[in-house]
């Protein structure tokens, strides 16, 4: 059963609970009070009796010519008669026909002939149930007795309640139908994304297309179900493409030293052992750079390439330096630091500035300067590295920090992987980086990232 079938089956049982509890609550309360109108009717017409007794001059009256006069000013209403007895025996009734002639049936005339108070009591007649009250009448200068009767027939007042009740049950039917049809209509538009989501998942299943994209309309749950999607998506495909660039650049940078490795092992003879035992070495610790380097390319799109913590501008800039010196031997200056804490990733930051000193070192000459600064300016975090060498060439200023890029070409030292480690690094941060011109001629590395103040 579909998401859709249960939400609305649900929805339909509760509702139809409520209505049914409601429906039974109207059933209840209506016979209740259909109850508390015959009793009050009865007591009602009771009073009225004596009333009527008290009002007129009964002397020299009959009890029969007094039941005869109230019958006779009295009208009774709608399901309900009126008869009168003397000497327990009919007399007399109302000229509404009712239902059915309770005053011939002889069980019960016998029973209100016997009452000597005001007596109410039940009766089950051809019309159903039928409350009473039977209420003794004494004429003075008349030694006969007699009663005066008030009937309702109790189950047509409580047909009514149950045809009011089977049209509440009715409209309660319809009412469910249409929230039933209602129900169906908005879960089939509020589950729409979900639906969605299914059929492009199972697409993506079937394709291997990463590229397709949900439309997110509202601000709702689903809504952001559906955005949520997007972003995984977006991110697997990140992911992939990753993937796909590591294996190529590792199939493209790794092939070379393998067949150097092998064309100098097929070739070693006894005397040269030495020489192609260093060769071999020294291919090899270029394989493991290399290897190590894409892996941090790799992990550069990872949630977890960042372990941010406090971090002290101005220690990190300082430390850099001091670590930097064992990479040549140049005129190493702390050029400006910046007095503020931090939320950043420290080693990654060491790890690109580390970089920048090096990739400096590679392009001076011993003596030359190499400086390394800091600062926050505007809510930006600024990190360069500065020397004095030739400098980049402004073609050159943006492909430099492409993959296997050595200044510009495929040649040099290195695999042309540490400036796109830098610009990892950087945009990791939120930030970016670039190399400019220095003001004293050479070349300026940039990192600037928005400042996360502890």
């Amino acid at each position: 059963m579909s998401a859709r079938a249960r939400i609305v089956g649900w929805m339909l049982l509760l509702v139809a609970l409520a209505l049914s509890v409601s429906l039974f609550a109207t059933w209840t309360i209506l016979l209740g009070r259909l109850d508390d109108r015959v009793n009050e009717e009865l007591r009602n017409e009771t009073m009225k009796l004596r009333s009527y007794a008290d009002s007129v001059d009964s002397t020299g009256w009959t009890v029969s010519r007094l039941l005869d006069s109230y019958l006779a000013v009295n009208v009774p209403d709608r399901w309900e008669t009126f008869f009168t007895l003397v000497d327990a025996r009919p007399d007399s009734r109302t000229g509404v026909t009712p239902p059915v002639r309770l005053d011939d049936d002889e069980d019960l005339v016998e029973i209100l002939g016997e009452a000597t108070v005001a007596t109410p009591g039940r009766w089950q007649s051809a019309a159903g149930e039928v409350r009473y009250a039977t209420i003794p009448v004494r004429v003075t200068g008349d030694d006969r007795s007699g009663h005066f009767v008030v009937a309702v027939f109790y189950d047509r007042h409580r047909e009514e309640v149950v045809e009011s009740v089977r049209v509440l049950a009715f409209t309660a039917l319809a009412a469910l139908a249409l929230a039933g049809g209602a129900g169906w209509f908005v879960a089939g538009r509020v589950l729409a994304p979900v639906r969605l989501v299914r059929q492009a998942a199972a697409q993506i299943t079937d394709s291997s297309d990463l590229t397709r994209r949900l439309r997110v309309s509202g601000n709702d749950d689903v809504a952001a179900l559906a955005a949520t999607f997007n972003h995984m998506l977006d991110r697997l495909e990140r992911a992939f493409a990753a993937q796909r660039e590591f294996v190529d650049d590792a199939g493209h940078e790794l092939r070379t030293p393998i067949t150097v490795i092998r064309g100098h092992l097929e070739l070693m003879g006894e005397d040269d052992q030495a020489e192609t035992l260093a060769l071999v070495t020294d291919e090899l610790a270029r394989m493991n750079r290399i290897v190590d380097d894409l892996l941090t390319l790799a992990k550069a799109g990872q949630p977890d390439f960042l372990s941010p913590e406090e971090v002290e501008l101005a220690d990190l800039t300082v430390s850099v330096v001091a670590k930097a010196r064992a990479l040549g031997d140049r005129r190493w200056r702390v050029e400006e630091v910046a007095e503020e804490r931090v939320l950043a990733d420290r080693q990654r930051l060491t790890q690109a500035l580390v970089q920048l000193t090096a990739n400096a070192v590679r392009h001076t000459r011993v003596g030359d300067l190499v400086a390394v600064g800091s600062s926050v300016r505007d809510g930006l975090v600024r990190l360069w590295v500065r020397d004095s060498g030739p400098g980049v060439p402004a073609e050159d200023r943006e492909r430099i920090f492409e993959r296997f890029v050595r200044g510009g070409s495929r040649t040099g030292e290195g695999a042309g992987l540490g400036l796109a480690i830098v610009r990892s690094i950087a945009e990791s941060h939120g930030g970016t980086v670039r190399v400019e011109e220095s003001p004293g001629g050479g070349a300026l590395f940039v990192m600037k990232f928005p400042c996360k103040e502890v």
